[in-house]
């Protein structure tokens, strides 16, 4: 969720998906589902490596896609993750996935909030963290979250050009120098 401009690509990707979630009436939640599913595929090498493996065919990386997804997510997000997969965009998810979510939120008039956190937050953890990031930016905010271990506790809260390290992590790094000087 940089400030950086996409690719062209990705950028015509992401509101392709949009547009078409939004005309099903279900942007919110093929958002959601679509960022989960790429935050899976960073975080799992040898899911990442079948879906861009082009020794696959395509109807065996959709049969991988539909493994994961069908029954469990909006009809939607299995077609979008389809058409990404099937277009050979697959080492994109993530980028797409992210304009996604950038271009869900403005059309709420709201900023993205990416949050790394040690653990998966709850409903009511990142309803909490959204409405202090809100009151904080006078903005609405959607809340992001990715589960990263090395942060070991609290949150990096990246929204906009602004970063928020409240981490375990940052301060035992800030102990260590202050005892090493």
């Amino acid at each position: 969720m940089t400030g950086e401009a996409a690719d062209p690509a990705v950028e015509g990707y992401a509101r392709a998906l949009v547009e078409v979630a939004t005309a099903e009436g279900a942007l919110e939640r093929v958002d959601d589902e679509l960022f989960t599913f790429a935050q899976a595929v960073s975080g799992n090498t040898e899911l990442r490596e079948r879906l861009r493996d082009d020794r696959l065919g395509v109807a065996q990386r959709l049969e991988i896609v539909d493994d994961l997804l069908g029954g469990r997510a909006h009809p939607q997000t299995l077609a979008a993750v389809s058409y990404v997969v099937q277009s050979g965009r697959a080492r994109q998810i993530g980028e797409i996935a992210e304009t996604v979510s950038q271009l869900a939120a403005s059309s709420r008039s709201q900023s993205v909030a990416l949050v790394r956190s040690a653990v998966e937050l709850d409903a009511g953890q990142r309803e909490r963290l959204g409405a202090a990031l809100a009151k904080a930016t006078g903005n609405p905010v959607s809340v992001k979250v990715v589960v990263d271990p090395q942060v070991v506790g609290g949150l990096v809260v990246s929204l906009g050009d602004e970063i928020i390290d409240g981490s375990v992590a940052r301060r035992l790094a800030q102990m260590r120098t202050a005892l090493t000087v």
